[in-house]
């Protein structure tokens, strides 16, 4: 009788995403967790963050009887130390740089790439065989970037996005009506910010069409407040959130090791016959997808109203100027 192997998801970037993700990992004993970031300097003295985080973790898992290991590795910018993606099953992404003050987007975009170039390599070298999930913003064109620097086929590198959105959409829905989110369906597809797209004419409630549950007007504000979310939560807290994308991530991990099957609205690469029904070659975006053991085991092509095809159109040529971008100034 062979010995058990516990799977492993690997995190790549501890910040408050990154930590959210090992620790709901943890709790629910989905997998057993290793975390990888920077160490942090302060003076003359240099804090391994990422292991601290990693032993509170476990500490915190054993105190509710959880079984599972966590641990911690410290890597450089240059790409030293990742040796221990070994054997990752998956690999989430979650490192990056946010934008700041005076800093251009290509600047912004130049150090992302970088930053998604460095992590490529070292998973393609030590974990080939794992499923990658990209957080890191702006979360299409890193998923893009990271599928060209690893060459790994497409089912296997994805971005987290549609779940974060839709379920910010399903949680104003639930609020608006006063009804369990277990009874809501709806999809939030395209990219991830300004331009995604709701899909009103496929969502409802227990089966009832959400255009006749909610009034029109009423409705513009919920998705309105969807797409301006995270910017909801950096005006309350001063900083990004972290628990509603830390569970989404996790969603689609369940969906991957349990081999689920579920539908869900991922940032994906499009070809074949999903790039002529949506329209979008080359590229990768938010669309209903089916998540199993061997990642992305189908596009779903839905069909939209005019309306939903020419927000569809807006939110394809943003990604697709992103993309460009990047190959424009060489990143990729």
């Amino acid at each position: 009788m062979g010995e058990y192997k516990r799977p492993v998801v690997s995190v790549v970037g501890a910040g408050n995403v990154g930590e959210h993700v090992a620790n709901l990992v943890a709790i629910r004993e989905i997998a057993n967790v290793r975390m990888f970031d920077l160490a942090r300097k302060d003076g003359d003295k240099v804090y391994e963050i990422v292991k601290g985080k990693a032993l509170d973790i476990k500490q915190m898992a054993a105190a509710i009887d959880c079984d599972v290991e966590v641990e911690g590795f410290t890597v450089t910018p240059e790409g030293e130390g990742y040796e221990p993606l070994k054997g990752s099953d998956i690999v989430v992404v979650t490192a990056g740089f946010p934008r700041r003050p005076g800093m251009s987007r290509d600047d912004l975009l130049s150090k992302n790439v970088g930053i998604i170039r460095t992590i490529s390599e070292r998973i393609a070298q030590y974990a080939p065989d794992a499923i990658v999930i990209v957080v890191s913003n702006p979360v299409d064109v890193l998923t893009y970037a990271a599928l060209k620097l690893t060459g790994f086929p497409a089912n296997k590198v994805m971005g987290m996005a549609g779940v974060l959105d839709t379920a910010r959409f399903k949680a104003f829905i639930s609020m608006e009506l006063k009804v369990s989110v277990k009874n809501i369906n709806a999809y939030v597809l395209g990219s991830h910010g300004d331009d995604m797209v709701p899909l009103l004419s496929v969502s409802n409630v227990g089966g009832e069409p959400l255009t006749k549950l909610i009034s029109e007007e009423r409705l513009k504000e919920i998705v309105e407040r969807t797409k301006f979310g995270g910017g909801e939560i950096v005006s309350y807290m001063g900083t990004s959130a972290y628990h509603a994308p830390g569970a989404s991530v996790v969603e689609m991990i369940e969906a991957i090791l349990k081999d689920k099957k579920e539908i869900l609205p991922c940032s994906v690469y499009l070809d074949g016959d999903a790039a002529k029904h949506y329209e979008a070659e080359d590229i990768c975006i938010g669309v209903p997808v089916k998540l199993g053991a061997h990642g992305v085991e189908e596009v779903l092509k839905l069909d939209f109203t005019e309306e939903e095809k020419q927000l569809w159109q807006s939110s394809v040529k943003s990604v697709k100027s992103g993309i460009e971008r990047i190959k424009e100034l060489g990143l990729i």
